[in-house]
């Protein structure tokens, strides 16, 4: 069972992922045992949904309210579960990107400092 089908609403699914079912790269239908839950607040639902077919995957915001469903989706290289490592992180700082930059400007590459 996919964490989209332990979730309590079935409502919210029915409507709210109506508009986010289609794969935005290859068109194929989303299968729900890739699509995730990622956070539920009121009503709004961070989900992830990954095609099976080519692999790209969505991260897509679902808000129910009095004037109905509406959803905001974005393609992204993002697993689900780096969603839930970043969506808790500290905010990027000036200081950060002035770094990178400086690090990039200099021919080395930031990921070789860690």
């Amino acid at each position: 069972m996919s964490m989209l089908q332990k979730k309590s609403n079935p409502h919210f699914l029915h409507q709210g992922l109506k508009t986010v079912l289609y794969c935005p790269v290859c068109d194929s239908h989303y299968n729900s045992i890739s699509t995730q839950i990622i956070e539920e607040k009121d009503n709004n639902h961070l989900i992830h949904l990954e095609c099976t077919k080519c692999g790209s995957s969505v991260l897509a915001l679902v808000m129910t309210g009095g004037l109905g469903v509406t959803s905001v989706g974005l393609i992204t290289d993002l697993t689900s579960s780096d969603v839930l490592r970043f969506k808790d992180s500290d905010n990027i700082s000036l200081d950060d990107v002035i770094e990178i930059h400086s690090l990039v400007q200099g021919g080395l590459k930031p990921f070789n400092k860690l």
